[in-house]
């Protein structure tokens, strides 16, 4: 047997580096469709407003870096992105070339979808063919019920939580949150919206908020004209108001890292809309490099290791 070490490749949706890098961006996202002026327009002052960058790369390295560290000797972690660089397929050639024979793909997304993880399977699949190379790929599904994810989600809620003093946190209520989907796919039985729920059920159960003081939405719905899963989280908002609802944890389980989609469709437009209605918003950090969360991806992939050599991992 080889004494190559497991591969370990973390894949990310990606983002750009700058603004200037923005059409190149949607240009990928879109398979080199043009963009719509009004929508490069408006996801460049998007970016502009948290600062010209998303600090999605950044984060995912130190997640990468943490993981590695949490593994330890007998696993080599690799950086892939689906839409910018470091591209996954190039990533898998790399692989390829150092020599690793088996491998672990793990989507920093925690529960599943054939519009989300099926497609970065795919990509390490087509990075397999253009390297022209072999590789045992074992991938991680989902995690969305994983304890310590759950636990590491808690944890997060509990931060918000104590942005309230003690006397006052039993009236906060708690949105929980994730990408929406078109609403097609969600019809069709793909899994994502039922283990979006579940997430969502099992943080609050560990979290100790009661089933009266939480619910869910979705946010960041695509520019189609079809339609997208909902309640759409600024709505949402609304429907809290009017029930008497004044202070909110927005709490994003759908995403483990902060980027675009947390910085200004939550603590930007979200909290606008929550201002505007007379609410106060608190958002948590996503899980970043949380301990707890890196602990139980070293759990998941050394669990999808003992499939390809189980004694590696005993």
């Amino acid at each position: 047997m080889s004494d190559a070490p497991i591969g370990v490749l973390v894949m990310a949706y990606g983002a750009p580096e700058s603004l200037e890098e923005i059409p190149g961006y949607l240009a990928d996202i879109r398979s080199g469709r043009t963009t719509p002026r009004e929508v490069l327009e408006e996801i460049t002052e998007n970016y502009r407003a948290i600062g010209g960058r998303s600090p999605l790369l950044d984060v995912t390295r130190a997640q990468v870096d943490a993981l590695g560290a949490e593994l330890g000797e007998g696993f080599r972690c690799y950086l892939g992105m689906r839409h910018w660089a470091p591209w996954i397929e190039e990533v898998v050639g790399e692989m390829v070339d150092d020599g690793i024979e088996r491998a672990v793909g793990l989507v920093l997304a925690p529960q599943f979808s054939a519009l989300s993880i099926a497609r970065y399977q795919q990509k390490v699949a087509d990075g397999l063919e253009l390297a022209r190379g072999r590789m045992d790929v074992a991938h991680v599904g989902s995690y969305h019920d994983h304890p310590g994810v759950v636990a590491a989600f808690a944890s997060r809620v509990e931060e918000g939580l104590a942005r309230w003093p003690t006397p006052e946190r039993g009236r906060v209520h708690v949105v929980f949150t994730a990408h929406s989907l078109p609403r097609r796919l969600l019809d069709s039985g793909d899994p994502y919206e039922a283990q979006c729920l579940e997430t969502a059920r099992l943080v609050a159960e560990r979290a100790g908020v009661p089933e009266e003081r939480w619910s869910w939405a979705y946010q960041s719905a695509g520019r189609t004209p079809e339609p997208w899963a909902g309640p759409d989280l600024s709505e949402h908002l609304g429907e809290l108001a009017t029930r008497g609802v004044r202070d909110v944890v927005v709490c994003p389980v759908g995403f483990v890292s902060d980027h675009v989609e947390i910085l200004f469709d939550i603590d930007v437009q979200a909290r606008a809309t929550a201002e505007a209605l007379g609410l106060r918003l608190e958002r948590p950090p996503a899980l970043n490099d949380h301990p707890g969360f890196v602990a139980a991806l070293a759990e998941l992939v050394r669990e999808r290791a003992a499939s390809l050599v189980p004694a590696v991992v005993r």
